[in-house]
């Protein structure tokens, strides 16, 4: 099968889509299929570009690991020669179409508020992942909020603060700061005082036109994964300190990962049952991840938010969970393609009990 792995891009996710995309393509070569890596932002400018799929080449020899800071988006707009006005860079679209299926691993920016999605509908350009009714949906954190609580799922209280508003003065800390969309945690900060508050502010917005304002929970944090409507086992993440940043999710060592997460078997069922919820309010298709908070007094779950791009570096969540379901990663690969290309699980409206990856299923 001829497959684009599409990466890169100019968001502050950059380095991380460009890790997922390097898994992702040596996966599609050990699974035989005639798979490039294409950075989206600097395209492919080489000769004959139809014939791009029968090059002797290995497509990820220059993808480097994850850095500490992300990259800022307007340096990487500035290295395209003749300048980054157009997103596509050369013959992106033109590759695409010659391609049976596009791997999305772009995270972030556009890769993930469905613009690209809906550019590929149109082109009649086949992808994986959802569309992009639920990438708009999930990547902005407000709407995300406003639909899961409409639906009797759980989310930290907050409120939205856009651009050019007076910080307010009854805010009570300490308190989480969200950039209104993006992902990887860039742009949010763990706030404890007025000063604090003020400055993450300041960042948030640097990203967007509005920042989400939460009230800090103290507790465990987790993540699970929905394939096909279906949750995969739960996974605790536990930093090693801090709060679960940029840093700590892509600097290897920095956190701690249990999957299964060691929980009694009836949080563990309502974690996944909640983020199948979560699939389906979204209106998601084909695979996502789903995070959430156990508050430690009182052991409520709380929706954080939702990814319909998931990570797939060495250091990401989704294909640990995979594993504990053995699940090799070139499986999960063959997974997520499979069901983008037959369009399974997106229709399931309702779901009955007993079907997810179970605590006693896992071996």
């Amino acid at each position: 099968m001829k497959i684009v792995v599409l990466a890169g891009g100019i968001s502050t996710e950059r380095d991380v889509s460009l890790s997922t995309g390097r898994m992702i393509y040596q996966a599609l070569k050990k699974n035989r299929h005639q798979a490039v890596l294409l950075d989206a932002f600097f395209g492919y400018d080489g000769e004959d570009p139809e014939n791009v799929f029968d090059l002797d080449r290995d497509w990820a020899a220059q993808v480097e690991d994850v850095r500490e800071v992300s990259p800022d988006p307007e340096q990487i707009r500035a290295m395209r020669p003749g300048g980054g006005k157009a997103y596509f860079g050369p013959n992106v679209i033109r590759i695409c179409q010659e391609a049976d299926i596009v791997f999305m691993a772009l995270h972030g920016g556009d890769g993930e508020n469905g613009r690209i999605q809906a550019c590929f509908d149109l082109m009649g350009i086949t992808y994986t992942g959802t569309d992009y009714v639920s990438c708009a949906l999930a990547m902005d954190k407000g709407i995300t909020k406003e639909l899961l609580r409409a639906n009797n799922i759980a989310v930290p209280e907050g409120k939205r603060v856009k651009k050019g508003e007076t910080a307010d003065t009854e805010t009570e800390f300490p308190c989480m700061v969200k950039a209104g969309c993006g992902g990887s945690s860039v742009g949010v900060s763990l706030v404890r005082d007025r000063s604090a508050y003020e400055r993450a502010l300041e960042e948030g917005l640097r990203y967007d036109d509005e920042v989400i304002v939460e009230r800090y929970i103290k507790g465990r944090e987790f993540s699970v994964a929905v394939i096909g409507g279906r949750a995969l086992p739960v996974i605790e993440i536990a930093p090693r300190e801090g709060f679960y940043d940029y840093k700590n999710k892509y600097q290897a060592g920095n956190t701690v990962e249990t999957c299964p997460a060691l929980l009694p078997e009836d949080k563990f069922l309502e974690i996944q049952r909640t983020a199948e919820k979560v699939f389906r309010v979204l209106r998601m298709k084909s695979y996502a991840r789903v995070d959430f908070i156990m508050e430690a007094e009182t052991e409520k779950i709380y929706c954080l938010e939702a990814n319909t791009l998931p990570g797939m570096t060495p250091a990401s969540l989704l294909p640990q969970e995979a594993r504990a379901v053995g699940m090799s990663f070139e499986q999960l690969c063959e997974k997520i393609i499979e069901l983008s290309l037959a369009g399974s699980g997106e229709d399931r409206q309702e779901r009955k009990g007993g079907d997810s990856y179970e605590k006693h299923d896992i071996g």
